[in-house]
């Protein structure tokens, strides 16, 4: 038994509605660690290249990593990989709560999906037993409705279902899953991947125990952060009210982008406006604190909206992303408005940011007369307007009139439309998260250059300079930081730890984590080849679909070009073709092929299926 896994990996193919275990062998924990490290691995051997994202021969995983369902704290999280029918790549996003943990405690590290049912169906693992079941009954509800569905048949109360709602169904590619109610790995249409396989959920349940190479360590780790959190002001703000603690401020700041990317928060915005959408004001409704699985923090919550225009009976607490891309892009204080958008992506399965994008990017469309009223099914859709902004997301929810075209994403509706290309704040297609590259600059190379792009949780400079560390508008000599941060991101993410654990400011926590949970040494070095190991593995998975870094490519609005006038970023213009260049060069990746060198992958070890694929050797 592999101490910090289950030991097992299940392959489960729709189309004939068998499945196969196989081991996790020690090499493949080793090399790439889990989440998407072991997701990369996997699907790169699966697949061949070209195939269609949305056909049987995509694979869809589901991931988790060595401390994920252990005593570690803040290891509840799981990645899901596939190729995305957004981006035509490399496509993982992760998600905490309590699934990733069941399945782990199932018996399962991983599930890998092939092939397409003919009839929708669910998986039902418990305790280490697999059973492909008709769902046939279940198409059609949310996933809410599906959660509380599968509790009663399957009769444990504390099952945990990951599943899609109508718009996976429908093969939205702003679609994603959801589990435990309001959780969701949101990024790269992965809602749409399942429903094009007719995979309605997931349900697991799991009784088993993650063996620990070393508790006591386990424990002590514990300890320093429960040491460092206690008493702590800043900490304990943010426990009561979560990632919207800071929305506020954030609007204000240049943080949050604000009217698509072309507005000012002080100026367009306001600081009255971006009150009535922080934590401290929407925590009235609060009832329940909601927590991640073994996590300290609890930035969650749980509300009941008794009264206004769309009372909600149980809903939850919008994260700081979802009110900055329902509020601030829109130029919408409108609270209510917010949470019930929020509400609809959560029972729909949708991904709150592209779909805050989309709205947003059709709503500058209309305000410049791109769009009209006719075209938006009589939607009135002006900056601001709440009871537009539901209804707009309501239509790409049910996949109704417009909805139809904008449930795919701006991107894709700009295309389909013909127009509004000018205003597309997107990464090969996938809408731009909530951190302004202005304020932050690492964020514009993170964005545009990940393999995975388009996402503020991939490492790199941004969130070091987003808290004011370092003279960020210096642009030279950024790769050796930038490749670290990053290598040290891939490690948190790919091992199961939410990025949150950092404010126990325990350091070097992940990899002393590691070293405890596995019981096998993890230096500072295998920390970093490790994690160098698996970002050229999903490299290597894009260079394999005929992507290169020109198909990358960052909107003008997002790195100051031309520069804001006025504001906490007037007059910055970023170079992120030199960010760019610096990451690429200290990775020794060319910058036109975007091809590791020989050397480079050679000296990682572990990727000689790629050296075979790129180099013929």
């Amino acid at each position: 038994m592999l101490a910090g896994y289950a030991g097992k990996m299940l392959f489960v193919n729709l189309t004939s509605g068998t499945f196969e275990e196989k081991g996790l062998t020690a090499e493949l924990a080793r090399d790439f660690m889990g989440g998407y490290g072991i997701g990369a691995k996997v699907l790169y051997e699966m697949m061949p290249p070209g195939v269609d994202a949305l056909g049987p021969e995509n694979v869809l995983g589901f991931v988790t990593g060595p401390v994920t369902g252990t005593k570690a704290l803040f290891g509840g999280r799981y990645t899901l990989v596939h190729k995305s029918p957004v981006t035509g790549g490399w496509n993982d996003a992760n998600s905490g709560g309590f699934f990733g943990p069941e399945l782990k405690k199932a018996g399962f590290d991983a599930v890998f999906v092939s092939g397409c049912a003919p009839n929708p169906v669910y998986l039902w693992i418990h305790d280490g037993k697999v059973e492909v079941r008709d769902a046939t009954h279940l198409w059609g509800q949310d996933t809410k409705e599906t959660w509380s569905a599968l509790i009663e048949e399957t009769g444990e109360p504390k099952v945990r279902v990951v599943a899609i709602g109508p718009a996976g169904e429908k093969m939205s590619l702003l679609a994603c899953p959801i589990n435990d109610g309001h959780r969701a790995p949101g990024r790269g249409g992965g809602g749409a991947v399942m429903g094009s396989k007719k995979l309605k959920a997931i349900a697991v349940r799991g009784t088993m125990e993650i063996p620990m190479g070393d508790a006591d360590a386990v424990m002590e780790i514990n300890r320093q952060f429960t040491t460092n959190m206690k008493n702590n002001p800043g900490i304990q703000g943010f426990s009561t009210m979560g990632t919207g603690a800071g929305t506020p401020a954030s609007a204000l700041s240049g943080d949050s982008p604000v009217k698509n990317w072309g507005g000012v928060g002080v100026v367009d915005y306001g600081e009255e406006a971006a009150l009535k959408l922080g934590a401290a004001e929407l925590d009235q409704f609060k009832v329940k604190k909601y927590a991640c699985h073994n996590c300290p923090l609890g930035c969650g919550a749980e509300y009941v909206v008794k009264t206004g225009r769309w009372p909600l009976e149980q809903t939850e607490r919008p994260e700081y992303e979802t009110s900055a891309a329902f509020g601030s892009m829109m130029l919408n204080s409108e609270a209510d408005a917010v949470m019930k958008a929020n509400e609809i992506c959560n029972r729909y399965g949708l991904d709150t940011i592209s779909t805050g994008g989309t709205v947003t990017w059709a709503m500058e469309c209309y305000t410049n007369g791109l769009l009209s009223k006719e075209e938006l099914d009589g939607i009135d859709l002006t900056w601001g307007n709440g009871e537009a902004i539901v209804a707009m997301t309501q239509k790409i929810a049910d996949q109704d009139g417009c909805g139809a075209v904008l449930a795919h994403g701006s991107a894709y509706a700009a295309k389909k439309w013909g127009k509004g290309a000018e205003y597309l704040q997107t990464v090969l297609g996938i809408e731009l998260p909530m951190h302004d590259p202005r304020l932050a600059p690492g964020f514009a190379r993170t964005y545009q250059y990940d393999p995975t792009p388009g996402r503020h949780v991939k490492g790199g400079l941004g969130f070091m300079q987003m808290h004011g560390a370092g003279d960020k508008y210096n642009y030279e000599n950024t790769g050796q930081l930038d490749v670290a941060l990053t290598a040290n991101t891939e490690i948190q993410n790919c091992a199961g730890f939410c990025l949150f654990m950092s404010m126990g400011r325990v350091e070097d926590a992940e990899r002393k984590y590691v070293e405890a949970v596995t019981g096998k040494p993890f230096t500072a070095e295998d920390k970093l080849t490790t994690g160098l190991r698996i970002l050229n593995m999903r490299q290597a998975f894009n260079l394999r679909e005929g992507l290169t870094p020109k198909d990358f490519v960052i909107p003008t609005r997002s790195v100051g070009k031309p520069p804001q006038t006025t504001g906490p970023v007037a007059d910055v213009t970023i170079d992120s073709d030199l960010l760019g260049e610096n990451f690429f060069t200290h990775l020794n990746w060319d910058m036109t092929t975007g091809k590791p060198s020989l050397e480079s992958l050679r000296k990682l070890g572990g990727l000689e299926d790629v050296i075979k694929d790129l180099y013929g050797e």
